[in-house]
């Protein structure tokens, strides 16, 4: 978003960026008590991406492989490629989604995402014990998103949506040592998979970065699509707590022109600090007590930011004495938090199993930002339809309050112009959903969606004495994993 994009670039990344390298470097020249592949990388995928994160107790996703015989493996490379330390999996996401009410226009779209990700395991590899490597690609393919097309609305409708491309996501290398307590991070990494994420909430095909990140921070943020160059850090003592920092290049670069391969490598932009401790009970599935966790997190960018209402004499922006030119603040964040509740788990069930509860609350300076407040949660029932046990369903809701800034600058357009003119307030959405699984490896998803409010109110475009009304919108998603 460039009115929100930092002026200023110092090279703040590139020297920390050598800095870790050299560490890590060090680090593997000592003897390692980790054990290669007892962590995958896929273990925490974003939602558009959560289809290919391994089943409860398995160390890869559930494949479509075991359905196709022989024709699974063709000369048996993949499991030859194994043996080696190298893996490789593929999603194929396939929708249809339309508004039948409300918007500026109405019918159906056509999106897909092929996502292709490699891990290579480079202790078996190549004998660098507790280090990998992993990338993954997408190529995007759509007829137009219904958040920018029918409703130019802030909320996600689907989580795939994004410009067609083919384009490069995630590069990394990761040193784990310590028994696996530690993990250090270094690459082109995307926020979207470790930080601010619900387990529970990946159901939903609305369930994504959070709104008030991408909306506030420049070119959305370190989230699908986009990734940028950065180093993580995670210190997991024990699987009920884990802490991780990360600092990022603050600019992904927008996805359509400036960054549309994914292969910019940004450096040079005021950095982005992310921090997340998170705590989780009885993940196990030797235990019948009621799983869950709680997730405390913030984000710091480091760039400079436009007052949304003043100007730089503290004059209103739409006042006719404003010189037009925002005011300019430094730096913006936030804060968040995320619950997952398990409230009931059948006899023998995992974690994964039963039902559950979450909730992501988040809140951002008011001045500065699209989105001051943010939430959303829902409830989902997995494996609760009797003879479907990977069937999984729920209902969940989005709310995004606009700032105050951006909210006064209305109320003073308002009183300097005449006819009709809005003042943003909040939009909203719920989504209801469910996910039957055809064979393992393949899942369809019916889904229902109402918003509410898009984009807080604004004006209809091709009807300026009126709102954008809100509408229902329905859709077919179908996801296939290999």
């Amino acid at each position: 978003m460039g009115y929100l994009a930092a002026i200023r670039r110092p090279p703040a990344l590139m020297p920390i960026l050598g800095i870790v390298l050299m560490a890590a470097a060090s680090v593997g020249s000592f003897p390692s008590s980790a054990q290669p592949g007892a962590t995958s990388p896929l273990i925490e995928r974003p939602a558009e991406s959560a289809a290919l994160e391994p089943e409860p107790g398995e160390k890869a996703p559930a494949s479509i492989q075991s359905s196709l015989g022989t024709f699974g493996d063709p000369g048996g490379y993949r499991e030859l490629l194994k043996g080696r330390g190298i893996s490789y999996n593929a999603l194929y996401t396939n929708e249809v989604l339309g508004n039948v009410s409300g918007g500026i226009r109405r019918g159906p779209i056509y999106a897909g995402k092929l996502e292709m990700a490699l891990t290579a395991d480079l202790g078996v590899l190549a004998g660098w014990t507790g280090w990998s490597l992993f990338a993954n690609a997408f190529q995007l393919h759509d007829t137009g998103g219904l958040r920018d097309r029918s409703f130019q609305r802030l909320i996600t409708v689907s989580n795939i949506e994004a410009y067609p491309a083919t384009r490069l996501s995630e590069l990394w290398l990761e040193k784990r040592w310590g028994d696996n307590r530690f993990g250090l991070r270094v690459g082109q990494l995307a926020a979207d998979g470790e930080f601010f994420s619900s387990d529970t909430g990946k159901l939903f095909l609305s369930n994504d970065w959070p709104t008030i990140a991408g909306a506030n921070l420049p070119g959305g943020g370190p989230a699908y699509p986009l990734a940028t160059p950065g180093i993580r850090f995670r210190y997991d003592p024990d699987a009920s707590f884990a802490a991780l920092v990360a600092v990022f290049n603050g600019d992904p670069g927008e996805q359509r022109f400036a960054n549309r391969t994914g292969t910019n490598f940004r450096l040079n932009d005021p950095p982005l600090v992310m921090g997340e401790v998170q705590f989780r009970h009885h993940q196990s599935t030797d235990t019948s007590r009621l799983s869950g966790s709680v997730k405390l997190g913030f984000f710091r960018h480091f760039g400079r930011f436009d007052d949304f209402r003043f100007d730089i004499a503290g004059t209103p922006l739409a006042s006719r004495e404003s010189s037009g030119i925002s005011r300019r603040l430094r730096g913006s964040g936030g804060i968040y938090g995320v619950v997952d509740q398990q409230i009931y788990r059948p006899e023998g069930g995992s974690h994964e199993r039963g039902v559950s509860l979450y909730a992501r609350v988040s809140g951002s300076p008011s001045d500065r930002s699209a989105i001051e407040a943010w939430a959303d949660g829902g409830v989902v029932a997995s494996g609760m339809v009797p003879g479907r046990p990977e069937d999984a369903f729920g209902l969940s809701f989005i709310y995004a309050r606009i700032g105050a800034g951006a909210r006064g600058f209305d109320r003073d357009t308002a009183l300097n112009s005449p006819g009709f003119q809005p003042v943003r307030s909040s939009e909203a959405s719920i989504e209801l959903s469910y996910q039957a699984q055809i064979l393992p490896g393949w899942l369809i998803q019916p889904d229902f969606q109402y918003v509410f409010n898009p984009s807080g109110g604004i004006a209809n475009p091709f009807a300026p004495d009126r709102p954008i009304r809100g509408g229902a919108v329905f859709g077919l998603r179908s996801l296939i994993t290999y």
